[in-house]
């Protein structure tokens, strides 16, 4: 087996040819080669292959054709590689053995295996020595086809082929400089298999697993490395003016903010303060967006229709729409920036090369019920005072039911298929809890925007946006009781786990 460690990265089409002349890049130029390489790639029509974390292709390079597994690598920058020649176009699943397709290659799987999509690249690499390690930087172009569906290639990798990982990063930062790269965790058979279900538009999160004998700190790696993608894949939504795409990043962001909160014992403390930092000015870009679509769709648009008079429904919905328009600019405008390129780049390495601590001992099956545990005993404390909370105390309560809601997520894989039963009925508890304190957040945050609707509204219109605007927060107020019992009961009815992780290795 060999072992690939790479970063790719999305350049501008006219800026490619220039990456691999351009002066002031990391390091020395070597050797430089060109290539045309015409790659199948093969599952089952159920995708079988991908499920289980693998992808199977034949390449053709000039009159050799070479077989290829490859294998996820979950929470890291680096897969597993398995090359063989074969004879033909068709893989030779014979070759396979010493390879993870061994355990799915039934005698009827060479049947059931047909070509799913096929990339055309034409590849200028150069070699380059950066202090003591050697890379090699690769311009691709071409496409993915699957049949009439075709998807533009423009890309460059950066693949670590001894050394150190520091000095992969090294060269990195400068193509993001100079080239205005930027991170793509999506591999070209991720972006073909997205080709062929018609997918482009927002992205969700991807499963998680997890094995009970890993260590804390190596699970978090594959779930910090799950969000990020989660965060990476909505980007092009997000520059699409997609309020979905908006939303998914903003969970995607929540999440891994999550998982560091969740694991901060066991991760170092200067470094990780730098990445929240950043995660939370990435947050603050999008929450606008997000915030005032929900009021646009889920308060102003609804009144038109009981009964507020015309004038002042329109005028509100107007300046609404129009500060909507502002804020998806400025969401745009953060992920399109050099300060998130430099973030998918600081975060990915902060993932990759963070130190352990002490308390980086034992299997990630305890640290998981040691959280889980601790996190809902406190959270059910602090529901009984429920009423006597203020809302800054309900915002923060709410954050600590989230956090444990994506903790039982990260988690699910460590449980045994009888006790999911007990944790999916948690998480179901959580999300209503959730829901309930993230309406009543959304009310005190629609009240203050009607509030300065109605209070800074042009003198023509200012009566009647003032009536539209008491009617949203009469509305909201009204429901607020509604959902402070909803979320109270459910507090009380909120239990600790009695499974716990089993050990599975």
């Amino acid at each position: 087996m060999a072992a690939e460690t790479e970063l790719k990265f999305r350049v501008a089409p006219g800026k490619l040819s220039s990456v691999l002349r351009k002066g002031g890049l990391s390091g020395r130029r070597g050797h430089q080669s060109e290539q045309s390489l015409v790659s199948t790639y093969y599952d089952t029509t159920t995708h079988k292959l991908r499920r289980h974390g693998l992808t199977l292709r034949v390449r053709k390079i000039k009159d050799r054709y070479v077989q290829t597994v490859k294998a996820a690598g979950a929470g890291s920058l680096t897969r597993g590689e398995w090359e063989h020649e074969v004879s033909g176009a068709r893989p030779d699943l014979k070759k396979t053995r010493h390879t993870p397709l061994r355990e799915l290659a039934t005698r009827k799987l060479p049947r059931k295996l047909k070509p799913v999509f096929q990339t055309e690249i034409r590849r200028m690499a150069q070699a380059r020595r950066v202090r003591n390690s050697q890379i090699e930087l690769a311009v691709d172009r071409g496409r993915i086809s699957a049949g009439r569906r075709v998807r533009p290639v423009a890309e460059l990798e950066l693949e670590l082929k001894s050394g150190h990982i520091a000095d992969l990063f090294r060269l990195a930062r400068d193509l993001e400089r100079k080239a205005g790269a930027e991170l793509d965790l999506r591999s070209k058979a991720e972006q073909g298999f997205m080709l062929v279900a018609g997918g482009g538009g927002a992205q969700r999160a991807g499963p998680i697993e997890l094995k009970a004998g890993l260590s804390p700190r190596e699970a978090f790696r594959i779930i910090a490395h799950s969000t990020l993608r989660h965060v990476a894949a909505n980007a092009d939504p997000v520059r699409d003016i997609d309020a979905e795409g908006v939303h998914q990043m903003r969970v995607g962001v929540r999440r891994l903010r999550a998982a560091i909160s969740l694991f901060a014992d066991i991760l170092p403390r200067a470094s990780t303060a730098r990445i929240k930092a950043e995660l939370k000015w990435l947050t603050g870009e999008l929450a606008p967006a997000r915030e005032i679509d929900v009021f646009l769709n889920e308060s102003i648009r609804p009144i038109t229709k009981q009964g507020v008079p015309r004038r002042g429904a329109r005028a509100i919905r107007k300046r609404f729409s129009r500060q909507r328009v502002t804020a998806f600019e400025r969401a745009r405008g953060a992920v399109m920036s050099a300060r998130y390129r430099r973030l998918l780049i600081d975060v990915i390495e902060w993932i990759e090369g963070g130190r352990h601590r002490a308390a980086d001992d034992g299997s990630i099956a305890a640290y998981a019920a040691e959280i889980l545990d601790r996190r809902i005993r406190k959270a059910r404390k602090q529901g009984k005072h429920l009423n006597d909370l203020d809302p800054m105390q309900r915002h923060k309560l709410r954050i600590k039911i989230k956090k444990i809601r994506y903790a039982a997520d990260f988690f699910e894989s460590l449980y045994g298929d009888g006790d999911r039963k007990e944790l999916a009925a948690l998480s179901g508890r959580l999300k209503q809890i959730q829901s309930a304190l993230g309406s009543l957040n959304d009310f005190m945050s629609h009240r203050e925007l009607a509030t300065e609707a109605a209070l800074t509204a042009p003198p023509a219109n200012r009566r009647a946006q003032a009536f539209a605007s008491g009617v949203i927060v009469g509305q909201e107020r009204e429901a607020a009781a509604g959902l402070m019992k909803d979320a109270a009961r459910e507090l009380h009815r909120l239990r600790r786990l009695r499974a716990v992780p089993y050990a599975r290795a």
